[in-house]
C-alpha cells in the first residue's frame, strides 16, 4: 500500500449518542425543560415583567405564585423571561470561544513552526490572570452591554480551548493518513480541513458542555456585581443581585433564578459528561 492510498481514520466522534447513557437522558431531559422555559416562557408569563402589580417583596399569593420583587413586579413572569438574555449571552460567548481557540490550536498544532511557541505562549498570558478580573475590567472600561459582555468571556475562556485542540491537533498531525496528504503535496488548510479537523472534533464536543457552563457562571457573576446588564432587563443572574434584600420576605426572589442557572449547569454537564463515556465507548470498538 501506497502513502498515497493511506485512508483517513474514520471520525468517531459521530458514534457517541449521549441518550445511550442514564446521565445523559437526565441531563437531555432537564435541558429541553429549561430551555424551553427560556424560549417559551414568556408567552406563557401572566404579566408584564416590567409591570408593577403590588408592594414590593410580598411572598406567593393568588395571581402571583412566586411573590413580587423589590419593585413589586410578578417574579413569575421575570423568571419565565429572563431565560432568552442568559442562554443566548451564554450560547455566544461559547460560540466565540470555539472559533477562536479552534483556530488558535490549529495553527498551532498542525505542523511544528515558530507560530506554535508564539500562540501559545499568548495564550498562556492570558491563563496567568485571573477570569472574573479580566471581565470586570472588561465591563469597567468599555461597559457592560452584550456585545462586551460575550466579547470579554470569549477572551478569558479560549486559551482553554486552544490548549485542548493544539494537543490533538499535534497527536493527529502525526497520523500515517496526514503525512500521505503532506507527500500528496495538498496546502496546509485542506489538510486541517480534511484530515485534522474531522478526527479532533471529540475532545471539542467533549469539552463543550464546560465552556458553556463558565460562560454562564463567568456573565451571571458580572450581572449580579451590577456591572453588566441593567435594570429593567429580566436576566437570572441580575434577577438574584437585584432582590438580595428582599430574601427574608420572598425567597422565592432569590431562589427561582438561581435554581433554573443550576438546572441548566447540571443538565450541561450531565450530557457532556454522558458523550464523552460514549465516546470511549465508541473508540473501543472497532
Amino acid at each position: 500500500m501506497t502513502t498515497a492510498s493511506l485512508p483517513a481514520r474514520r471520525p468517531r466522534w459521530r458514534s457517541a449518542f449521549v441518550l445511550h447513557d442514564w446521565g445523559g437522558r437526565v441531563g437531555a431531559v432537564l435541558l429541553f425543560a429549561v430551555v424551553g422555559v427560556a424560549i417559551l416562557g414568556p408567552a406563557f408569563a401572566p404579566h408584564p415583567s416590567t409591570a408593577t402589580i403590588g408592594i414590593p417583596g410580598v411572598g406567593p399569593g393568588p395571581g402571583y405564585p412566586l411573590g413580587l420583587d423589590f419593585l413589586g413586579r410578578d417574579f413569575l413572569s421575570r423568571t419565565l423571561d429572563g431565560g432568552r438574555s442568559t442562554l443566548l449571552l451564554g450560547g455566544s460567548a461559547t460560540l466565540l470561544t470555539y472559533i477562536v481557540g479552534t483556530n488558535v490550536g490549529l495553527a498551532a498544532g498542525h505542523k511544528p513552526s515558530w507560530i506554535d511557541p508564539l500562540l501559545m505562549r499568548s495564550v498562556d498570558v492570558v491563563l496567568s490572570f485571573p477570569a472574573l478580573l479580566i471581565m470586570l475590567l472588561a465591563v469597567t472600561a468599555f461597559g457592560g452591554s452584550p456585545f462586551v459582555l460575550v466579547c470579554a468571556t470569549a477572551l478569558v475562556l479560549f486559551p482553554g480551548v486552544a490548549r485542548i485542540v493544539r494537543t490533538a491537533t499535534a497527536e493527529v498531525a502525526t497520523r500515517a493518513y496526514v503525512e500521505a496528504a503532506v507527500v500528496r503535496g495538498e496546502r496546509s488548510f485542506a489538510i486541517i480541513r480534511r484530515e485534522i479537523l474531522p478526527n479532533v472534533a471529540g475532545p471539542i464536543i467533549a469539552d463543550l458542555g464546560i465552556r458553556f457552563s463558565w460562560s454562564i457562571i463567568l456573565i451571571a457573576s458580572v450581572n449580579y456585581l451590577g456591572l453588566g446588564l441593567k435594570p429593567p432587563t429580566a436576566d437570572w443572574g441580575l434577577m438574584v443581585s437585584e432582590n438580595r434584600s428582599i430574601i427574608s420576605s420572598n425567597p422565592w426572589a432569590v431562589m427561582a433564578p438561581a435554581l433554573m442557572l443550576a438546572l441548566l449547569i447540571v443538565a450541561v454537564n450531565l450530557v457532556g459528561d454522558a458523550y464523552v463515556r460514549q465516546l470511549g465507548h465508541s473508540r473501543g470498538t472497532p
